[in-house]
């Protein structure tokens, strides 16, 4: 008699129904057990989910509670329903890891949501393969074929559970470093740029050291990444040398703090707001909404203006021409009374006005003003005290001329003689 065959005789066996009242009963005080103590946690924890039933823990005490069950029954009789939902909650346990850890560590990555549904398509594979018993006859199989690496021959079975334990070694490790920064750096460190910082080198240290504790626990020598290390100090000498400097280069501005998240900066002629600071580019959004992706190189080596270091105070300059038969000390007068009626202009220091030149059309000034508040906008502020010049200078009847050309007719002047 096939697994399959004896699973349907023992489901019509009279014991099934208080398998399912065991099973019904496992469900509720695992259920119970998580509503008491994940009441009070966040929506995003990896234990509790959204709705306590979503998170990790639920699947693990379900699994453990119906385990210990089904090797009590299984003393006095089958227990078919049981053996049906251990392969099952196994499946589900692994699933909520990786789905919750995901969630928690790249909560907005499209290829994460795409390895989650990869893998919740093979658990469930699985599961149905262990219920039908084909499980271990496929694995026998895999167990005989073998994969040549060199002079290493591997099995297929082998290189498939490497590849599980090494990603369940990764996720574990993705998601200690996401505990210890939501819980640790976010509460010790209170700069945003320096436990940025932390939080990559931590999370690049676990991930090696995650990484070479999967790769010996399958078998791989350890002592042959050496030739690896030094090929790859080749390549990032040569072919490598623009992003190593660029990777090298973001640890170096999150260390030294030149720039930090938040900053008002002006790089190759374009200003906005530091919003983000990755190992290898920096990301920073203007006033109108454009983003600009710098490489981090380019923020060491090249001039860099940040305007949020020692004084916000930015001198904004505005520049008008009025008749030649204005008077100078009135238009002045104007121009600083209008800056100053501006709300976000200075009045320590003050605004000024000078004339600046004679102009072909008329008197150039120029009003020299203060703001101490660059991140919410210049072209406004400037616009606003334009507004208001322009009308000082209407109700005070000074003339603003316009571009005026004299020009002399020689031939009909000539005619005219004649």
């Amino acid at each position: 008699m096939t697994e399959l065959e004896t699973l349907v005789h023992d489901l019509g066996q009279p014991g099934v129904p208080l398998q399912l009242a065991v099973l019904l009963g496992c469900l509720a005080l695992a259920y119970g057990v998580c509503w008491l103590i994940g009441r009070k946690h966040a929506n995003h924890s990896v234990w509790f989910g959204h709705h306590i039933i979503d998170g990790l823990l639920f699947p693990l005490l379900a699994l453990g509670l119906t385990y210990s069950a089904m090797l009590v029954m299984v003393q006095r009789q089958p227990a078919p329903l049981l053996k049906v939902a251990v392969p099952v909650l196994t499946s589900l346990a692994g699933i909520r890891f990786l789905a919750r850890v995901f969630r928690v560590v790249f909560p907005r990555s499209g290829a994460a949501r795409y390895v989650e549904n990869l893998f919740s398509w093979l658990a469930w594979l699985a599961a149905v393969l262990w219920i039908l018993g084909l499980l271990p006859d496929l694995m026998d199989r895999m167990d005989d074929i073998h994969v040549a690496f060199g002079k290493t021959n591997i099995s297929l079975l082998a290189l498939v559970q490497g590849l599980l334990s090494s990603g369940a070694v990764l996720v574990l490790a993705l998601w200690i470093s996401a505990a210890v920064e939501n819980r640790v750096l976010n509460r010790a460190v209170h700069d945003l740029s320096l436990r940025r910082v932390a939080a990559n080198v931590l999370r690049s240290v676990l991930l090696l050291v995650g990484l070479l504790f999967a790769l010996s626990a399958v078998g791989v020598d350890l002592t042959a990444l050496s030739v690896l290390g030094g090929a790859l100090g080749v390549g990032l000498g040569f072919g490598l040398q623009k992003l190593a400097s660029n990777y090298v280069s973001g640890f170096v501005i999150l260390f030294e703090r030149s720039l930090r998240i938040g900053d008002m900066v002006k790089v190759d002629n374009f200003e906005g707001v530091v919003t983000d600071i990755k190992t290898r580019y920096t990301l920073i959004r203007a006033s109108n909404g454009r983003e600009a992706i710098v490489p981090n190189e380019k923020v060491i080596t090249e001039r860099v203006e940040n305007l949020s270091l020692a004084d916000t105070r930015v001198l904004l300059t505005t520049d008008i021409a009025v008749g030649y038969d204005s008077d100078v000390i009135q238009v002045q007068r104007i121009l600083c009374e209008a800056a100053t009626s501006t709300m976000r202009v200075l009045k320590d220091p003050g605004p000024i006005a000078h004339l600046n030149k004679f102009g072909a059309d008329g008197l150039e000034f120029s009003l020299l003003f203060w703001i101490d508040d660059p991140s919410n906008g210049q072209i406004n502020v400037r616009s606003e005290v334009n507004l208001r010049i322009l009308e000082g200078l209407r109700g005070a009847g000074v003339d603003i001329p316009f571009p005026q050309r004299v020009v002399h007719m020689k031939a009909a002047a000539n005619e005219a003689a004649e």
